[in-house]
């Protein structure tokens, strides 16, 4: 099948639009090095928003012919495109908002690889060290407003979601947009353009000019979720574990929506940091939410934490069903918390530097088949710790679902293998099974094929 495509040559808009020599020279050798492969993939799949897909490799297949270069101009760098996605242009010229993402790529990529990496003043190696990093890469991008009140608030939730859930997640972020609090997601479609399109209206009603609508992406993740054009604030982390860190640094407030797998990712991960004693003093408001259809969904998601993470877990969110508003006034009293929190203890508004996150958290996680089969599923661990176990095995099998990576590892070895205790493994098997039948694996018209093999290994 052909696909309409277009060549072009364009400015920036922005960060970018002054430049040394020597950033000249750093981002010529970004479109002609080593960063190039990923520049480049990276670059596809802005271009492409609107082609919904669940397999990075189509995506590449289906535009093989794309190519992008920087090219050196006396008043700075153009980016000169070849056989690029037609859609991304209107009468020949690039969409606006397409073009800052377009370059929020190259910016992130380029400083990430010269500035973070192989540096001594980041030790990522440690968990300080990552943070830092983490906090100079948001800074860089600068989506930090440093004298603005708390008003942040991350919504989670899957990029394949029934026309129920997206109207849903719509009005939440209609009466979040009203109380004049921004939204921030993993900038994809479904529930992460959902709360943005419904925070539009609702920050037009209260004539509020200077919103934010911050969407934070990874380039593994990229392809099947592209930036949706309402982010006006975007950032490429360089892998999963430091985009998961940047959502809860900067956010105030997290909404869980439905969604699959990666979903489930995230509300362990969060889970897994609130349960850590070392966080026990720190409010972090976590509410998940869904239309009447959804609840139960919400219940497995419920049963399945308190199963595995035990009743101590389930005081760590509340669920509410069917009832925007009332996510609103929760989310809202919850800021309110937080700001109040961070006064006393003189933590920033913009960064929040005081919850704890360990390496087993951040460091991260290669979904290999020996990985995968040596987390440690089983309790009789501290359940944060167990939490960041049952992450990675989501994560893995986020991976062998829409990653280029995961996918050919599959196709090479066979499927990854979960080993664990039964009281672990059943309520696992459990809920994944729910999430195909539900068809949250992959995009409704797809057939889901498992990339994963349960198995439980009691002594």
């Amino acid at each position: 099948m052909q696909y309409d495509v277009i060549d072009a040559r364009i400015s920036p808009n922005g960060s970018l639009d002054v430049l040394s020599r020597l950033e000249v020279s750093k981002l010529l050798n970004a479109s002609q090095g080593e960063l190039y492969p990923l520049f480049r993939n990276s670059s596809l799949a802005v271009l492409n928003y609107g082609g919904h897909l669940d397999d990075g490799r189509e995506l590449l297949e289906r535009y093989k012919n794309f190519d992008i270069r920087v090219i050196q101009e006396e008043r700075g760098i153009k980016l000169d495109l070849r056989n690029a996605p037609a859609s991304a242009f209107v009468d020949g010229k690039m969409i606006k908002g397409i073009n800052e993402h377009l370059f929020a790529v190259l910016r992130d990529i380029v400083y990430v690889d010269d500035t973070i990496n192989n540096n001594p003043r980041f030790d990522l190696a440690t968990s300080d060290g990552i943070t830092n990093a983490i906090f100079h890469i948001l800074r860089n991008a600068g989506i930090m407003r440093p004298r603005t009140n708390p008003r942040l608030v991350v919504c989670w939730g899957g990029h394949s979601i029934t026309p129920a859930e997206y109207d849903y997640s719509k009005e939440v972020g209609h009466q979040l947009g009203l109380r004049n609090l921004d939204i921030c997601t993993g900038c994809g479609p479904g529930a992460m353009k959902g709360p943005m399109k419904g925070a539009t209206i609702g920050h037009a009603k209260q004539r509020n000019p200077n919103c934010q609508y911050l969407g934070i992406t990874e380039p593994g993740i990229i392809a099947s979720e592209s930036p949706n054009p309402i982010v006006n604030d975007l950032v490429i982390m360089p892998d999963i574990e430091k985009r998961l860190e940047a959502f809860v640094r900067t956010g105030h407030a997290i909404v869980v929506f439905p969604g699959g797998v990666g979903t489930a990712e995230e509300i362990l991960y969060i889970l897994g940091i609130l349960l850590d004693p070392e966080n026990s003093r720190i409010p972090l408001p976590l509410i998940c939410t869904g239309p009447a259809s959804a609840s139960g969904y919400f219940e497995q998601i419920d049963r399945f934490i308190t199963d595995t993470l035990g009743p101590v877990a389930r005081q760590l969110y509340r669920i509410i069903i069917d009832d925007p508003e009332a996510v609103a006034h929760q989310i809202q009293e919850g800021i309110d918390q937080v700001r109040q929190f961070r006064r006393k203890t003189d933590d920033a508004y913009y960064f929040n530097w005081l919850l704890t996150i360990h390496l087993n958290f951040q460091l991260p996680f290669e979904p290999t088949h020996e990985n995968m089969r040596s987390l440690d599923l089983r309790k009789g661990q501290p359940p944060h710790l167990l939490a960041s176990h049952l992450r990675r095995a989501f994560s893995g099998i986020v991976a062998g679902n829409v990653k280029e990576a995961g996918i050919l590892a599959i196709e090479e070895k066979g499927l990854f293998e979960l080993r664990g205790e039964t009281r672990i493994m059943q309520p696992l098997d459990t809920l994944l099974t729910a999430f195909v039948e539900q068809r949250r694996m992959k995009l409704p018209t797809s057939t889901y094929n498992p990339c994963y093999r349960l198995i439980a290994e009691d002594e």
